[in-house]
């Protein structure tokens, strides 16, 4: 006796098809599970044996083998439940043979409830492109798998909900798609509860506008969190494209919230100081995608950069650069985009007063190269806006109207963004960030004196030539904001004052 059922898994962001074959045969009573099955996978027996026997239905005292094919590929996880059980009910003629265009994911309960998995989206998306026309899910994960339009995506609660569905007695639901709007508010902090810090909100608007990495150096209390924590809300929102992204990566982390489609907001991850390099980047006996990718199309902010281990900031330069990071393992390798804005905090010293006028500092100068050196040249190099928090005025701590609101400067950011996607339209490049040195001088265009005033400041701060590429993005950020088609000297000098961690030359 022989059924087989359709089934997905996932690599990485990327979903397949697999087949779950049934066999029973004669031979002493033995459940045998191939096809490079985990532990998660193999523990499926004990769960599908109890299932079907609470449920009332045969279980068959023969030799049963189950393979899960392609049989080349490990299989991870506890979503093969449920083919599982279809599969074995269907081999011993307790259910009609599932058709091809139907596919099966869901975690059992010994009592034949469904729970819901991890990775719902790019499977579901995988089985649209491979011409699945019905997929059944745990309840919770509907919305996310009603994403894939293609699909009639049923919703169960339990295992003899689906029975009674293939059996024709009781039909399933289908699940509909949420409509996704792309010009959604922000619903989080708001930089209206800001106060002072002029040039650090200047310096975060045109770190949005054209999507920059951006440091903030300033004593303890001078408002970084607090303007870090406001920084999406200035962002332009998530278009359809970005959030079906930022959905995946979220559901392959097992991250997304029971009955959700599509994530509508951009992700802020904030990880403390001792997390390993492993979970910034990514990895595990099964790549998992880390907090690198998790802020893919949001941001990334690290409080108390120097803290952070060498060995976690240094990783986070080839994501910086290539936005994406590949991980591999024994079992075997992912790529994950992690196209995000980096945010970081610091003192000015160990202390944190040195140089604030609030408090006097008692570090060493020798500390103070010590602690500013955690932080290597390369990294540096990597973060476009070095703007410092000073510490705020008792006048604008007191005044009782509030600063400016967040939806007021993202207008002006989501105008300039439109300005860099109308002039890099077809090229590929979304912000100016994204410029690669060789089109700068096309799309950075200075005018004599600017040119003059850049070629005097590389002199004498032997800037690098990766420093300079970022003065020049930076500075057309400026001028898109300021609505100049091309560099001047103004747009340059606030370009030129945001890289005040550059060292000097010994």
């Amino acid at each position: 006796m022989y059924a087989h059922v359709v089934s997905l898994g996932v690599t990485g962001l990327n979903g397949y098809l697999v087949t779950v074959e049934c066999h029973i045969s004669g031979g002493l009573p033995q459940f045998v599970m191939v096809g490079l099955p985990d532990s998660a996978v193999k523990e499926s027996s004990e769960r599908v044996r109890s299932a079907i026997k609470n449920l009332k239905c045969p279980w068959p005292a023969s030799h049963i083998t189950v393979n899960l094919a392609p049989a080349d590929v490990r299989k991870t996880g506890s979503l093969y439940d449920l083919p599982v059980f279809i599969g074995i009910l269907a081999a011993q003629g307790a259910l009609p043979q599932p058709g091809v265009a139907q596919a099966f994911l869901g975690e059992l309960g010994l009592d034949g409830t469904l729970r819901p998995i991890a990775g719902v989206l790019p499977m579901a998306l995988a089985a649209e492109r491979a011409g699945i026309t019905e997929l059944f899910v745990p309840a919770e994960n509907a919305a996310e798998a009603a994403v894939a339009k293609g699909l009639q995506v049923h919703p169960a609660r339990s295992a003899d909900q689906v029975l009674r569905h293939l059996r024709g007695e009781e039909a399933l639901p289908t699940a509909k798609p949420d409509g996704y709007n792309s010009a959604g508010e922000w619903m989080g902090p708001d930089f209206a509860d800001v106060r002072g810090q002029a040039e650090a909100r200047r310096a975060m608007e045109v770190a949005a506008a054209g999507g920059h990495n951006l440091l903030m150096i300033g004593p303890p209390g001078t408002g970084k969190s607090m303007l870090a924590k406001r920084l999406p809300g200035i962002l332009p929102p998530l278009s359809y494209e970005e959030a079906l992204e930022t959905t995946a990566i979220y559901s392959v982390a097992g991250l997304t919230r029971s009955g959700t489609g599509l994530i509508r907001e951009r992700p802020f991850r904030s990880p403390h100081h001792s997390v390993s390099a492993i979970a910034m980047a990514g990895g595990g006996s099964t790549p998992h995608p880390g907090e690198v990718s998790l802020a893919h199309n949001g941001v990334l902010f690290l409080d108390e950069l120097p803290e952070f281990s060498r060995e976690t900031l240094e990783v986070l330069r080839q994501p910086l650069e290539d936005r994406q990071v590949s991980i591999s393992r024994v079992h075997g390798s992912a790529v994950y985009p992690c196209r995000f804005m980096l945010v970081a905090a610091m003192n000015p010293c160990r202390c944190g007063y040195y140089g604030s006028g609030v408090r006097e500092c008692t570090c060493t100068p020798s500390a103070i190269e010590r602690y500013r050196q955690r932080i290597s040249a390369p990294l540096l190099d990597r973060i476009d806006i070095h703007v410092e928090a000073r510490p705020v005025e008792y006048e604008a701590l007191a005044r009782e109207e509030s600063g400016e609101p967040s939806a007021a400067i993202r207008a002006r950011v989501i105008a300039a963004r439109k300005v860099q996607q109308e002039r890099y339209r077809g090229s590929g490049y979304r912000c100016n960030a994204d410029l690669p040195s060789g089109v700068l001088r096309r799309y950075c265009r200075l005018t004599p004196p600017a040119e003059k005033l850049l070629r005097g400041a590389f002199e004498k701060m032997g800037y690098s030539a990766r420093a300079y590429d970022r003065i020049l993005r930076v500075a057309r950020t400026a001028a898109d904001l300021n609505g100049s088609p091309s560099i001047g000297t103004p747009e340059l000098m606030e370009a030129l004052q945001y890289r005040s961690m550059d060292r000097k030359p010994r």
